[in-house]
C-alpha cells in the first residue's frame, strides 16, 4: 500500500523534516529508564553487568524506533497527520515500507532482550518488555487507539516508568526492589511530561480526528495550569524521598534540571494558545527529562 506524497512548504526543507521525523532527542526516553534502573541496582549491589546494560540500551532504542515509526503508520490511517509534514509516511509516500521498517526495529530490539533472558536463564525481563510493547501498541494501534481516548499519558507512565525501570533493575540483579520502583515513578512522570506537552500545538488536528487528548479535554489554558503541578511533582517527590531517607542525598543533583522545568512551564503558560510558538515545548520537556533522569541516576551511582 502506498500513500500519495504531499507537497511541503518552502520554509520546511526536506533535511529538517527528516530530522524532525527521526526525532534524535526523543531517544533519551528509551535510554533513561535503563540508566536509572541500572544505577539503582549498582547502588544496592555495588556491581554492574556491562553486557546486559549496553545490550538493553541498544534494544530499548530499537523498540522506541518501532513505536515512533508505527505511530506514524497508524496515525496516517486516521488523518490526524494530514498537516504533519515530518511524518515518515508523508515523507516517503509508502506506508507499507514504513510499517515493515518499524517491525524490523521491533524484532531487533526484542532479540536483544531475548539475549539478556538467555544469559540469565530467566524470562522475566522479556516478559516485562513484552508488556511495555503491548502498552505501546494499544496506545496507538487499531482497534484500541487508547491514546485517542486520552489514556496515552497513563500508558506512557507505566511503560517507561515502573515497567521499564524494573526490567532494567532485574536485568542486573534478577530480583525486585522498592527503591527501584520508587525511582521509576519519577522517571515515569518525567517521560509522560513529554507526551503531555506534545498535545498543545495540535489541538485543532486532534479535534478533527476525534482524538480526546488531555489538552483537548482540559483546554490549553487549564492544561498549562495543570502543567505547573505536574512538573513540580517530580521535584517534590525527589525531595521527599531524600528527606525521608529513601534516596541518597546525591540524587538531589536532579534539581539541576529545575531551570528547564521553570522555562517549560513559563513558555507553555505564555503561549498555550499559539500552536506555532508552543510547538517546541515538548523539546524543552525532553531537556527536563534528560537532565533530571541522568542526574538522578548519577546520584544513585555516587
Amino acid at each position: 500500500m502506498t500513500t500519495k506524497l504531499i507537497s511541503y512548504p518552502k520554509n520546511n526543507p526536506k533535511t529538517k523534516l527528516w530530522m524532525a521525523a527521526i526525532k534524535p532527542p526523543m531517544y533519551s526516553v528509551a535510554i533513561m529508564p535503563i540508566w536509572v534502573g541500572t544505577a539503582v541496582a549498582f547502588a544496592e549491589n555495588k556491581s554492574l553487568n556491562g553486557a546486559n546494560f549496553f545490550t538493553f540500551l541498544v534494544a530499548a532504542i530499537f523498540i522506541l524506533a518501532w513505536e515512533n515509526i508505527s505511530n506514524d503508520v497508524f496515525d496516517s490511517e486516521t488523518g490526524i497527520d494530514r498537516n504533519k509534514y515530518h511524518s515518515l509516511v508523508n515523507l516517503t509516500g509508502n506506508k507499507l515500507l514504513i510499517f515493515w521498517l518499524g517491525n524490523i526495529f521491533l524484532c531487533l530490539g526484542l532479540l536483544g532482550i531475548l539475549a539478556i533472558a538467555w544469559w540469565q536463564r530467566d524470562l522475566t525481563v522479556i516478559g516485562l518488555i513484552l508488556v511495555c510493547c503491548a502498552l505501546g501498541y494499544v496506545y496507538q494501534g487499531p482497534p484500541f487507539r487508547l491514546g485517542y481516548q486520552g489514556l496515552g499519558e497513563i500508558l506512557c507512565f507505566f511503560a517507561f516508568g515502573p515497567l521499564a525501570v524494573s526490567a532494567a533493575y532485574y536485568s542486573q540483579t534478577q530480583s525486585w526492589s522498592m527503591l527501584s520502583l520508587t525511582a521509576s515513578v519519577i522517571v515515569g512522570i518525567a517521560t509522560t511530561l513529554i507526551l503531555y506537552c506534545s498535545h498543545f500545538h495540535q489541538v485543532k488536528d486532534d479535534l478533527a480526528a476525534g482524538k480526546r487528548s488531555p489538552i483537548v479535554r482540559l483546554g490549553t489554558q487549564r492544561g498549562a495550569q495543570f502543567l505547573h503541578w505536574f512538573t513540580g511533582s517530580i521535584y517534590a517527590l525527589s525531595f521527599l524521598c531524600v528527606v525521608s531517607g529513601i534516596f541518597p542525598v546525591w540524587t538531589l543533583l536532579s534539581w539541576v534540571s529545575l531551570p528547564f522545568a521553570i522555562k517549560l512551564c513559563t513558555h507553555v503558560q505564555q503561549n498555550h494558545d499559539n500552536p506555532e510558538k508552543v510547538s517546541n515545548s515538548k523539546f524543552i520537556a525532553v531537556a527536563v527529562h534528560f537532565w533530571c533522569c541522568l542526574l538522578l541516576g548519577a546520584g544513585f551511582m555516587l
